[in-house]
């Protein structure tokens, strides 16, 4: 049986473009927006530099101030804003898939507050100071935190999606209320973390990603392998496996995934709260559906957010900034709150 070729176009009329051409189309014009917000992040900051100088300092380089603040300070910012960005939203597409909850962000099965608490640890009672130090203690809170979901969320029939979401509410809860205890009792070492604790970008050196950038590549690989998986499973469990679909292997890929993906985020930025639901359900709308074409959008929407509102931190107050994590949690807000109200929420 061979297969009937499209018809063709009429003549004076232009074939309009199918669903795949759209969404790469779309892939694309968010790419150009990406790399234009990449370049005026390094442009725009609480002084201005000129874009020849710039240019300089990237092939030309010398000992000129402005050189310096634009290869050890905006480019370093600009690529952690990127990295982050793309962690912090592939992280919210793979929670709302896993649970079938639009609502669902790292917050939801207390990633952020696993990493949060192993960095408060390893600040106050340990003594680490330095960023690339209390990094890895990070990455360890969220892998413990997921274990322990993963241990509270699994049933003799299997992991469950509800149970999960539960246990991750709970854990989150409990160890924020530790480690809001333990920056009580010892005020002085937490000083430096204001900005960590906020949400930040600025001042984190390129070194902090080249560490866990193998790490992001590892879960990236993971997470489009379980993509066709989790379209499966939102249709239900039970017609999930009857298409041959491993559930607790899908889920346990998914949650390594995200638990690398939201804990090396958090060591290099902080908590950052919202971009991992906001930018889910942008790609949703656009996409429909489909998890890899979500996934594929919610790389590169995310660090598009993540560098918007950290270019709108700057230029609002100057001289001074607003950390990006309070710029997200402003525009997350009423985001949220549109979300919670609409009759229909984008399905997943």
């Amino acid at each position: 049986m061979t297969a009937l070729a499209p018809p063709p176009a009429a003549p004076g009329t232009a074939r309009v473009p199918g669903p795949r051409q759209r969404r790469l189309a779309g892939l694309v014009g968010a790419l150009v927006v990406l790399l234009v917000l990449l370049v005026a992040s390094v442009l725009i900051g609480s002084t201005a530099i000129a874009p020849s100088v710039v240019w300089d300092a990237l092939f030309q380089p010398s000992a000129d101030i402005d050189q310096f603040a634009i290869r050890d300070y905006r480019l370093p910012r600009a690529v952690v804003g990127l990295v982050v960005g793309m962690a912090l939203g592939l992280t919210g597409a793979l929670i709302q898939a896993l649970t079938r909850n639009p609502l669902a962000d790292p917050g939801l099965l207390g990633l952020d507050a696993g990493a949060s608490f192993a960095v408060t640890v390893a600040v106050g009672v340990l003594g680490v100071r330095d960023i690339s130090g209390y990094m890895w203690f990070a990455v360890a809170g969220a892998l413990i935190v997921t274990l322990m979901v993963l241990a509270l969320g699994s049933t003799r029939q299997g992991s469950s999606p509800v149970l999960m979401v539960l246990a991750g509410v709970c854990v989150g809860a409990v160890l924020r209320g530790a480690g809001d205890a333990l920056q009580l009792i010892n005020p002085e070492a937490f000083d430096a973390m204001r900005s960590w604790n906020a949400g930040s970008i600025a001042g984190r050196p390129l070194e902090l990603v080249w560490q866990i950038l193998p790490f992001f590549a590892v879960a990236l690989i993971l997470a489009f392998a379980v993509s066709g998986p989790l379209n499966a499973m939102a249709l239900g469990d039970e017609l999930a496996a009857t298409q041959g679909v491993r559930l607790t292997r899908t889920r346990v890929l998914a949650i390594i995934a995200l638990t690398l993906l939201a804990g090396g985020a958090t060591a290099i930025a902080g908590p950052i709260a919202f971009v991992g639901l906001m930018v889910p359900h942008v790609a949703r709308w656009i996409v429909g559906p489909h998890q890899r074409w979500i996934f594929a959008y919610s790389v590169l929407l995310a660090p598009i957010l993540l560098l918007a509102a950290d270019i709108l931190g700057r230029i609002v107050m100057r001289p001074n900034e607003i950390p990006v994590g309070i710029v997200t949690a402003f525009v997350g807000a009423p985001v949220l709150i549109a979300l919670v109200l609409r009759k229909k929420a984008s399905g997943l």
